[in-house]
């Protein structure tokens, strides 16, 4: 059963910031969100009707919620996005690009292992028991190889402790706990020490300067053995400490970064496109898109984007001002340890980078749509993709019976389930004008609303038609009427009516349009005739 209000309520949600849970009926976490108020935040997810069907979908799944509070917006902004890399909710923002992201595990095992953690399709981790720490991205300062780690801290690679040692103990990658030449205790010196690393807690430097310090106090009290040891795991360092330098290179450590966002509304998804840039030269470039979904934002996708991405700009350019933008610099300066301005694209040069991501969202955007309704969308500068087109047709041979059609087309094909016709109910005589007027009242008094509306005929046509959108609180619904001697379109409020070539695609299919409503309008006329003869 859905979460009533009332339920919602009994959750005694603070006035505060923080984070929340949405689970469905088997206990799954299927969202996570923040707020700067969590009751008010969560109390409309519940009092609103008016949401998009993605997240009426979310609404209707919601059997149960959990809160967090934290002390300001930015811990919420943070706490959000390390709770979705780990339950990876299915309504919030998965990105999905070339970056490899790696789990480790170091298991709970007398002598523990290190391991890639890995996921089975519900999302839980699988293989033994023991702490997982990650995501990790590969090529960043926080990834080191596991094979590297294995080596560093002679990390058993085996599954089970043999009874004689291994190629591994003999290469002195390993310490052989197997054979008992380390004690457990020694052996968990090591684990721990990986874990303080992993954990973020101590780093690889920090490791380096102990390690270096117990090799001296060991060659000084005469254990040369154990100095010997520790000098071999120092030059295992190396490797690393080359990565890093690599890492930390002016390539991989991008000046500026632009972001742009174009929402597909009509499909209830948003596309997003990243430009790094590198001492004035485009480095990178990066495609995502996620679902519209409660308060999937492009500041939520930011967060996620960069709290998994090795290295953060100082400076970030994005096409529209982010919401919370203050908490969400805030959260990136946290992450990346050093300053982060994020601003719109005012300067030309920069404005004409974002322009240019704009412009390549707009076309993947357009792949998703008929190539008329694409050309449609542009001869008409419509502000809204003409996905769903009705089309309206008065046929009335005579003055004893007057009747009249709407066809529907969908994605540039005829949607014979959109079809409707109608006897004139309330005009008498041939008036066309009052005739399209009723026609479009009635079809829309129920909702089930198109991205445009058609009809056929001109200026008088057209105005019967808008004012009947308007007189039922459609004003904002697109209308055009298509003229058949010269085949022109009017538009509301232009002087001038649009011309397309013949061969234009558009055209073609408000054409085809147009003769389906009067093929369907005429045919319905001449069965009632039939009817209705003596």
């Amino acid at each position: 059963m859905t979460l009533s209000t009332e339920a919602v309520r009994e959750k005694r949600l603070p006035r505060e910031p923080g984070i929340y849970l949405m689970k469905d009926e088997g206990g799954r976490i299927i969202y996570i969100g923040k707020a700067k108020d969590l009751s008010k935040r969560v109390a409309s997810y519940f009092v609103k009707h008016d949401f998009s069907t993605k997240t009426a979908r979310l609404v209707a799944r919601i059997v149960d919620l959990e809160f967090v509070v934290t002390d300001n917006e930015t811990e919420a902004f943070l706490l959000e996005a390390n709770l979705i890399r780990r339950y990876r909710p299915e309504f919030n923002i998965a990105l999905k690009d070339n970056n490899r992201y790696s789990y480790l595990k170091i298991t709970d095992e007398p002598f523990p292992r290190l391991l890639v953690a890995r996921r089975n399709r519900s999302g839980e981790f699988q293989g033994p028991k023991g702490s997982v720490y990650g995501p990790f991205v590969h090529g960043s300062t926080k990834y080191l190889t596991i094979g590297l780690l294995r080596k560093l801290f002679k990390v058993r690679i085996c599954n089970r402790l043999p009874k004689t040692p291994c190629l591994q103990y003999f290469i002195k990658n390993c310490d052989a706990p197997c054979i008992a030449k380390v004690t457990q205790q020694r052996y968990m010196e090591g684990i721990e020490s990986l874990r303080g690393i992993l954990e973020g807690k101590s780093s690889v430097e920090r490791f380096a300067q102990e390690m270096e310090a117990e090799m001296r106090h060991a060659s000084e009290v005469g254990n040369y053995e154990r100095a010997k040891e520790i000098r071999d795991t120092l030059f295992r360092l190396d490797d690393l400490k080359v990565r890093q330098k690599i890492d930390k290179a002016p390539g991989k450590n991008p000046d500026e970064e632009y972001v742009g966002i174009v929402r597909d509304d009509k499909k209830g998804i948003a596309h997003v496109m990243t430009f790094k840039r590198t001492h004035g030269v485009i480095s990178d470039r990066k495609k995502f898109e996620f679902d519209l979904v409660a308060d999937n934002s492009i500041s939520t996708f930011m967060l996620q984007y960069y709290s998994s991405s090795p290295t953060i700009p100082y400076a970030i350019y994005t096409s529209e001002e982010p919401e919370s933008k203050q908490a969400l610099q805030t959260s990136l300066e946290k992450l990346s340890g050093h300053s982060v301005r994020i601003s719109r694209a005012a300067e030309p040069e920069k404005k004409q980078l974002v322009d240019l991501i704009m412009r390549n969202l707009a076309m993947y955007v357009e792949r998703g749509y008929a190539p008329a309704v694409v050309e449609l969308k542009k001869s008409l500068l419509l502000q809204v993709m003409p996905d769903t087109i009705d089309c309206f047709d008065v046929s009335n041979l005579g003055t004893d019976i007057a009747v009249g059609s709407c066809v529907r087309f969908a994605a540039g094909r005829p949607d014979k389930s959109g079809y409707r016709k109608f006897k004139i109910r309330t005009i008498t005589g041939q008036n066309d004008f009052a005739m399209i007027g009723e026609l479009v009242r009635r079809r829309y008094a129920s909702g089930d609303i198109p991205d445009l509306v058609v009809v056929d005929g001109g200026r008088g046509q057209l105005g019967a038609a808008t004012a009947a959108l308007r007189a039922i609180g459609l004003p904002d619904v697109a209308c055009a009427s298509l003229a058949k001697e010269d085949e022109e379109i009017y538009l509301p409020g232009a002087t001038e009516p649009v011309t397309l070539p013949r061969s234009n695609s558009a055209l073609r299919m408000l054409q085809h349009a147009r003769d389906e409503a009067h093929r369907f309008g005429l045919a319905y006329n001449r069965k009632l005739r039939k009817i209705t003869r003596p």
